[in-house]
């Protein structure tokens, strides 16, 4: 979590700095989401979410410099620089992408669980949303199918109280969101979002459950960006002292005073974590600056593939 913490904010400095363009947003508030669903996963399970996506690969172990330099549109980016901030993809850990178009990721979630039940193999899709894109009609039409198969997927609202700048309280009179499973008989439950100890329990739990073959589940898991919904936002929809009321319960501050409780690490052990850190970072950017742009004869790569389309001549 200390890791997506400051690659993201780095992450702003740069864009600020003009080092790359394009939509950004950042994940600072949110680690503990997605740092509790890639530690009660299995290696075989599928991820998708929206475009909020920088920290979703490190969490699944992808290192990175490969993030960093798709932002950087370079080669070596983890989609080869063609995707930018907003579509992370990662097969080997099989992360099935960022996506952009508002709630896109739900009902492709679904088909991605519908893929593994079809095979008869025991992987469970992770499907995250924000809760401005649970208000997509394109939801309901997935649930509905989800419960009726009983496909293996469990649902993440990641639940930052604002659609851009539209609070939940605003765009519905049912603030417990995990509640809109109930009319499809579908398992739901709230969770804390900003303590990592809760969200992995809550996935494991719901894992267990699709792999068991008894479908899906919606976790609405409660949590907080400290920054604007993107780069651009000036923030005018919530107060100062709301954003303070929730840093007071930074989930890595709480990670870090469970640690300092239990005695999990020493003072020097957690002096070399932040030093190691630092220099990914930096080996990161570095990586990332010195990467090369890409050709223009790959306008044309990545477009067909032969194996598809027999036709199509080198």
């Amino acid at each position: 979590m200390l890791l997506m913490r400051k690659i993201e904010e780095k992450v702003g400095h740069l864009y600020i700095q003009q080092k790359f363009g394009g939509f950004c947003h950042l994940y600072i508030g949110q680690e503990a989401v997605v740092a509790g669903t890639a530690s009660g996963c299995n290696k075989e399970d599928k991820h998708i979410t929206a475009y909020r996506d920088h920290a979703h690969p490190i969490a699944l172990g992808v290192h990175p410099k490969y993030m960093m330099a798709e932002l950087y549109g370079k080669t070596t980016g983890m989609s080869k620089g063609k995707g930018g901030s907003m579509h992370m993809f990662h097969k080997e850990v099989n992360l099935m992408g960022g996506h952009g178009i508002v709630g896109a990721q739900i009902p492709m979630g679904a088909g991605i669980a519908f893929a593994d039940k079809y095979k008869g193999n025991k992987a469970v899709t992770y499907c995250s949303f924000g809760d401005g894109a649970a208000r997509q009609g394109a939801l309901h039409e997935t649930f509905n199918m989800a419960m009726m198969w009983k496909l293996p997927v469990v649902f993440i609202i990641e639940n930052n109280n604002y659609a851009m700048g539209t609070s939940v309280s605003r765009t519905t009179n049912v603030m417990n969101m995990s509640e809109m499973g109930d009319s499809y008989h579908m398992p739901s439950k709230q969770v804390d979002g900003m303590s990592v100890e809760a969200v992995h329990e809550a996935i494991e739990e719901a894992a267990n459950r699709a792999r068991k073959g008894e479908g899906p589940t919606l976790l609405d898991i409660n949590t907080y960006r400290y920054k604007g919904h993107s780069m651009s936002d000036p923030q005018k929809y919530r107060s100062k002292e709301e954003v303070e009321e929730y840093k007071a319960k930074d989930p890595i501050s709480l990670v870090l005073e469970t640690i300092k409780a239990n005695k999990f690490a020493s003072k020097i052990e957690l002096e070399k974590i932040q030093a190691k850190v630092k220099d990914i970072v930096e080996e990161s950017v570095r990586f990332a600056e010195e990467s090369p742009d890409p050709s223009k004869e790959e306008l044309y790569e990545d477009v067909y593939t032969q194996k598809d389309y027999p036709f199509i001549k080198e």
